[in-house]
């Protein structure tokens, strides 16, 4: 799973039942429209995750991970716990 931001996306929409674009682009670290939207355009190519829009103004996407991208979260744990403890033995 390539790129900077996919792991990012993943673990915060893990957290979250569903999310809006805006709400996830504050959500991840800092990056651009432009980027996000290849991410999640990527992921859902992969079938992690689902995108609903809304027919409304201004327009409204919601995001949310897919039961084949729910399955990750185990993994996502593992990655998440060993960043904190490699970021724990780094500052001591």
């Amino acid at each position: 799973m390539g790129g900077r931001s996919k792991a990012s996306i993943l673990y915060v929409l893990l957290q979250q039942e569903r999310i809006r674009f805006s709400e996830l682009r504050r959500a991840c670290p800092p990056i651009s429209d432009r980027i996000l939207t290849h991410e999640l355009k990527t992921l859902e190519q992969w079938n992690l995750i689902e995108r609903e829009e809304f027919p409304v103004v201004p327009p409204k996407t919601d995001y949310r991970m897919s039961t084949y991208g729910k399955s990750l979260e185990p993994l996502m744990a593992a990655m998440a716990a060993c960043t904190l403890q490699y970021a724990d033995a780094v500052t001591r």
